[in-house]
């Protein structure tokens, strides 16, 4: 996100706080349903109800230090059927020395999310900002190589448990050039964003990934530039899900904000409003309401997250841009949300279905290598697919080129880490049905493997 880290809640000392860019474009169509009103008998009483009904989540972010706060909690639980985790799942917070992996306070979230069905947004695997030390002194492919690790271990851990990971986060300049930031992740090679992606995907097959950013509300040169990488990565297979819009708002909203979010929708990926606050004023109320009818009017709109719970957790101070205020009372701009969502569509967001898989032929398994590649390491990801008879146990053989090393794995064991190695099942992936497939990944240095691995069944 554009995290501030010195807001209530964070882990980090106090940074220079960033100034949010807001385009002047003013919105006088999207603002004019302003009228708050009784809701209709049967209408959803709750943001999260109420976006339910309409096949989506309205969320908050989410500090652990104040689970313990009753009225927080309440209001928590009472409102929001999705939690974004503030900065316990950051890079400095999971991993804060290297190979050293905690996961405390971002499992206090998630276990109080899961108690209450809430779904769970994963932010972030990968930003420039709130890097540990270790990883910050660290460059080119020692630091591609820590990246892929990172984000293998974390998404791995919580696997099965995200709706939806921020991979990246904020990987574009501001300005006018569309240019990428400078940061040490970009020197490492311009396909470290597709690595990650990747990455990613083989560590938590079922999860959303999104690429998150700000000052990308309208058309602009920024959201262009986001734009074309989305096209090229569908074009070629990268595993792009959504992309996430962190929407820190003033006091006026682009007039081609639903736009936007329907051409990226356009793409065939989600579109999530990620970090939604917008600055007190007279027309809070409205642009709020404004927003999320533009959510409700683009089918592939997933969600809403606004970034804490009341005025008094957010990173903006004094802005008061959220929807309760700091005594915990729900504000017009709350209303105009909670009218907006009773109002719109019913249609819920399309989902995309799954591949489909040619009928197996013959006995035994197959297995099926894709590798990422970057000078001096690599991650691959295997599918193991059971032929016409159901498979009890496998075993993948895979021959790697001279001097590479297997340095991590994941899904499987592995009998060696050089020359050729035996991966094996584990426990919950040996049982596949006919024509049943599952995946397993390993990391290693060098060059990855180039032939087509062999598949014993037992």
């Amino acid at each position: 996100m554009r995290d501030i880290p010195d807001r209530p809640g964070s882990r980090t000392p106090a940074r220079r706080r960033r100034t949010v860019l807001i385009p002047l474009t003013a919105v006088a169509a999207a603002l004019a349903a302003t009228v708050v009103t009784a809701p209709a008998a049967g209408a959803a009483t709750t943001l999260g109800a109420a976006a339910a009904e309409k096949g989506r989540y309205f969320g908050a972010a989410v500090a652990a230090a104040k689970l313990s706060d009753s009225q927080y909690v309440g209001i928590l639980d009472r409102e929001f059927n999705s939690v974004t985790p503030e900065n316990e799942m950051k890079w400095d917070a999971t991993e804060p020395s290297q190979g050293r992996f905690t996961y405390t306070n971002a499992d206090r979230i998630v276990s109080h999310a899961q108690a209450r069905g809430m779904k769970i947004r994963g932010h972030a695997l990968l930003w420039h900002a709130q890097q540990p030390g270790w990883a910050q002194s660290m460059s080119g492919s020692a630091l591609r190589s820590a990246m892929v690790n990172h984000v293998t271990q974390v998404a791995t851990y919580y696997r099965g448990r995200i709706h939806s990971w921020d991979v990246v986060n904020e990987a574009f300049a501001d300005g006018g050039s569309g240019a990428r930031r400078d940061s040490n992740l970009q020197r490492t090679g311009n396909d470290w964003i597709e690595v990650a992606f990747r990455t990613a995907r083989a560590a938590d097959p079922n999860a959303k990934l999104c690429y998150n950013d700000y000052n990308t509300d309208s058309v602009n040169p920024k959201s262009t530039a986001i734009y074309h990488m989305v096209r090229d990565f569908k074009a070629r297979g990268v595993p792009i899900d959504c992309v996430g819009f962190q929407s820190h708002l003033g006091t006026s909203l682009p007039g081609d904000y639903q736009a936007n979010l329907q051409r990226f929708a356009d793409l065939g990926v989600d579109v999530q409003i990620t970090e939604l606050d917008i600055t007190q004023g007279s027309n809070q109320a409205a642009m709020y309401g404004a927003v999320t009818r533009a959510c409700l009017a683009v089918a592939r709109c997933t969600g809403i997250t606004v970034w804490g719970v009341r005025d008094s957790d957010s990173w903006r101070g004094t802005d008061n841009a959220l929807l309760i205020d700091r005594s915990g009372n729900r504000k017009p701009a709350y209303q105009a949300v909670l009218d907006a969502l009773n109002a719109g569509s019913g249609t819920p967001p399309p989902t995309t279905p799954p591949p489909t898989t040619p009928p197996p032929t013959g006995s035994g398994c197959t297995a099926v290598v894709s590798l990422n590649s970057w000078t001096g390491g690599f991650v691959a990801t295997v599918r193991v697919t059971a032929g016409a008879a159901p498979v009890d146990g496998w075993t993948v053989r895979v021959t790697l080129p001279a001097g590479a090393t297997v340095t991590n794995t994941w899904s499987a064991q592995a009998g060696g880490s050089t020359g050729t190695v035996n991966f094996r099942n584990v426990s919950y992936n040996g049982q596949l049905a006919a024509g049943a497939s599952t995946e397993f990944g390993f990391q290693g240095t060098g060059t990855g493997p180039s032939g087509t691995p062999a598949c014993t069944v037992g």
